[in-house]
């Protein structure tokens, strides 16, 4: 009675996979610390699994596609000489108090010949930086004007307007400075060279130098102002509601795309993964931005490919749907629309990363199954994603997704791995009871082995490093199956093998004399061991066509594993005595078993070679 409860025991604890929640963990835990090297914060552990599965990636532009480098390219006041550089004369002078005073950023005191750098808004630092350029004190200007009330830019205005009361010409002044097509719709006039022309006739002219300015992926800027009587109220919002500002001119500014972002994209591209650019600028810049990168062929994409946060908005849910997987880019894009694009997303079964910087990027990152946040970012935003960009770019974006694919490959090996164990044990111990001889493996023996097979499996299995093949691979499907077909065939065609050198063995020792049945179940205990230690190396590089010895830090790794469980089992085998049911063995015998099984690894090797070859050609 006792034998046969002593075998219940031992299938029970042969058939539960134990191990696997340690190994998700630990593979989840090495993968964080990991992704911070490639300046992938991880604020949720699960983010690191669920950036394998993203199907579709929002992305921003300012400092994810493009370097966040924001300088002034071409002033263009239309009421002042030399192409825009600051003279003395008034509309000067309102153009300097303008961008000083109607501004939230500041700039660093620069050390003895270093450039001055910018702190807040990089457009804004942008235009002050200029100003210096210029010559003129911007925080000189700002002290001498009072501010007396101050709307500041949210992408749902698109505009900022500060009214003053400016020492250049003794009375109030309301500056205002925002999207050019937005500024110049609430302007009756246009300041030209000593006139002013009516702001509707000269609406086209103005149109076509920012369309030539957004064609060249530069953001522009719209620039006014109003004279304020002493008995108009000091309410930025009634005074910017009357429509009677004077347009001042535009600024063109250039921010390059980083170099790293083109093959980024490409690499996405290639692995099934959709990309949309979701940014407040104009059309004309976001699609010149996704042209440089590799997203928008102007040869075969056309206008069912962008479209505009206004347009979107009326367009019903039903439209929207049949237009949203199709969208490359959606420019003029509010908060508001963002999370109402990936809400469509979500219903059309894509898994949706969005990138967000902002206050108002919340409610998106929240929704989104993985929210990446910037580095540069709110508090806000960051508290609502769950993985934090420290560098702010793509690449970073493209990394994790590989970290992601990686990591579930990882638990998928380990479960090849365990279950070919399990089943191969399980099979051993039934089948073995049927032939009528002691239990094949004891319970302590089992012990040993679900130590060895699931912890440090389990660590030298997550410890893999990411392959960028993973990205040669369509997302898998949310409703997937962790164990694949590829999966099954490998547990059972493996398992199979194994078994049927075990009950060989077995039927062997069934025969023997009484006295040397230890030593030969000593043997079939090692000899277990040993073809699931040659089989670790397979599990490895499972899914791949790779050599085990193809990559050295994963040889190197798996091989401190490799020693330590067989230091263990022959520590167990010469000093394990009845606990273990073992007998010590000689330097021979050692040495036939271990290379006698290596033909595991070998067979495994060959077949990867051959599946190569078969690639190549």
């Amino acid at each position: 009675t006792l034998k046969y409860f002593m075998m219940a025991v031992t299938l029970i604890v042969v058939a539960v996979p134990e191990g696997l929640p340690m190994s998700v963990t630990l593979s989840l835990a090495l993968n964080m610390r990991r992704m911070l090297s490639t300046n992938n914060l991880v604020r949720k552990m699960h983010a690191c699994e669920t950036m394998g599965a993203i199907t579709v990636i929002c992305t921003d532009k300012t400092g994810t596609l493009t370097q966040n480098l924001m300088q002034v390219h071409e002033p263009n006041f239309y009421g002042i000489k030399n192409g825009g550089n600051l003279g003395d004369d008034d509309i000067s002078a309102l153009v300097a108090e303008g961008i000083s005073a109607n501004s939230t950023a500041f700039l660093e005191e620069a050390a003895t010949g270093e450039k001055p750098k910018g702190v807040g808004n990089p457009t804004e630092v942008a235009l002050l930086l200029w100003l210096n350029s210029q010559g003129r004190n911007y925080l000189e200007l700002r002290e001498h004007a009072r501010i007396l009330d101050q709307l500041t830019f949210s992408t749902e205005r698109k505009f900022m307007a500060t009214l003053v009361e400016s020492p250049i010409i003794g009375k109030k002044v309301l500056y205002i400075k925002g999207a050019p097509e937005i500024v110049l719709g609430k302007c009756k006039e246009v300041v030209l060279d000593g006139r002013r022309v009516d702001a509707v006739e000269y609406r086209s002219t103005v149109e076509a130098q920012l369309l030539n300015y957004q064609n060249m992926a530069m953001r522009t800027l719209g620039f006014a102002f109003k004279i304020v009587g002493e008995n108009e109220p000091n309410d930025c919002t009634e005074l910017v509601s009357a429509n009677d500002l004077n347009f001042l001119g535009v600024v063109a500014i250039s921010d390059p795309i980083r170099p790293d972002v083109p093959a980024a994209v490409a690499k996405c591209q290639s692995a099934g993964i959709g990309i949309k650019i979701v940014t407040g600028d104009t059309p004309g810049t976001a699609t010149e931005i996704a042209r440089q990168i590799g997203l928008w062929q102007p040869e075969t994409d056309t206008d069912r490919n962008r479209i505009t946060g206004v347009a979107f908005a009326e367009l019903s849910d039903e439209e929207a749907l049949d237009r949203v997987m199709d969208l490359k880019i959606m420019s003029r894009a509010r908060p508001t629309d963002k999370q109402r694009l990936v809400q469509l997303l979500q219903q059309k079964g894509a898994v949706v990363a969005v990138t967000g910087d902002g206050t108002n990027d919340a409610p998106a990152l929240n929704h989104a199954q993985v929210g990446l946040s910037m580095g540069t970012g709110t508090s806000v935003a960051k508290e609502a994603s769950d993985i934090t960009l420290l560098d702010d770019s793509f690449n970073s974006i493209g990394t994790a997704v590989m970290w992601g694919r990686s990591l579930y490959k990882n638990i998928q090996r380990f479960i090849v791995f365990q279950l070919t164990i399990n089943v191969v044990a399980l099979a051993s111990v039934l089948l073995g009871a049927f032939f009528g001889t002691e239990l094949p493996l004891t319970v302590t023996q089992m012990l040993w082995v679900n130590l060895i097979m699931d912890t440090f499996a389990a660590m030298a299995l997550a410890s893999i490093p990411p392959s960028a093949d993973v990205m040669n691979e369509k997302p898998r499907k949310t409703d997937d199956f962790i164990i694949t077909k590829a999966m099954r065939k490998n547990i059972l065609g493996v398992g199979f093998c194994f078994l049927a050198i075990l009950m060989t063995l077995i039927v062997i020792i069934k025969q023997m004399p009484a006295d040397l049945v230890g030593q030969a179940l000593t043997q079939f205990f090692t000899i277990f061991v040993m073809l699931q230690f040659w089989n670790l190396f397979n599990a490895s590089v499972f899914g791949t066509n790779h050599s085990v010895f193809k990559d050295s830090r994963h040889a190197l790794g798996m091989l401190s594993v490799a020693i330590i469980i067989l230091v263990g089992q022959i520590l167990i085998v010469e000093f394990g005595g009845k606990v273990f049911r073992t007998e010590p063995m000689n330097f021979m015998t050692w040495v036939y078993i271990i290379a006698g099984t290596s033909f595991v690894l070998w067979i495994g090797e060959i077949y990867r070679w051959i599946k190569r070859i078969q690639k190549k050609d």
